[in-house]
């Protein structure tokens, strides 16, 4: 999943806000239960209007090269043709977490 030519808009939840990013890595990450996203791309058309959420997302993962998000708090990851606008936004009640992890230990 690492051909530069893909794309991928990448859905998830951190910190009661819900994250939407492009990016051009995607993969299961060296570690158990995460899940690995890196290239990060950014909308960089100017423009006289700016966006507060993009530019919070950009100041945040300005110099982060790849990060690693727990599996249970992706919501979505498409593989999409075109770009879209990263945004950052707060929950809504429709989402909510699960309320144990998804990986438990046996005894």
């Amino acid at each position: 999943m690492t051909n530069p030519k893909h794309l991928y808009k990448v859905q998830f939840i951190s910190n009661a806000e819900h994250y939407e990013v492009y990016v051009r890595e995607v993969s299961q990450g060296a570690m158990f239960g995460f899940i690995e996203i890196a290239d990060f791309v950014w909308n960089t058309q100017s423009s006289v209007v700016v966006d507060p959420g993009q530019e919070k997302l950009k100041s945040e993962f300005e110099s982060v090269t790849r990060t690693y998000i727990p599996m249970h708090n992706v919501l979505r990851i498409d593989e999409v043709k075109k770009q879209g606008t990263a945004k950052i936004s707060e929950l809504s009640e429709k989402v909510t977490r699960f309320p144990k992890p998804v990986y438990t230990p046996k005894k």
